[in-house]
């Protein structure tokens, strides 16, 4: 089952994961909401659409912008709807 890791800690993990672009997109909900804090950084994906960010922070350690998401999709990536995929520092196992 994929998980997501950062700093030893697992902050998602779920049987369904939809893999784009080489990223495992994990359910929202799958996702630790105690270690997560909003970001104002979007970024424009052409085919995905815009995207939002949080930050993580956990035992003072934090990672600003490591988690990804599309609050609203494009019709073409539909499939990430609901679903944040992760960088930076953040490693994701099979």
């Amino acid at each position: 089952m994929p998980k997501a890791i950062w700093n030893d800690l697992v902050i998602a993990e779920s049987d369904d994961t939809v893999v784009v672009e080489g990223n495992h997109y994990f359910p929202r909900a799958a996702l630790r909401d105690e270690v997560l804090r909003d970001s104002a950084t979007h970024t424009v994906c052409p085919w995905k659409g815009t995207a939002s960010y949080y930050s993580l922070e956990h035992d003072g350690a934090s990672s600003a912008d490591a988690v990804w998401y599309y609050p609203d999709p494009k019709p073409e990536a539909e499939s990430v709807r609901d679903r944040v995929a992760f960088w930076k520092d953040v490693t994701v196992v099979e």
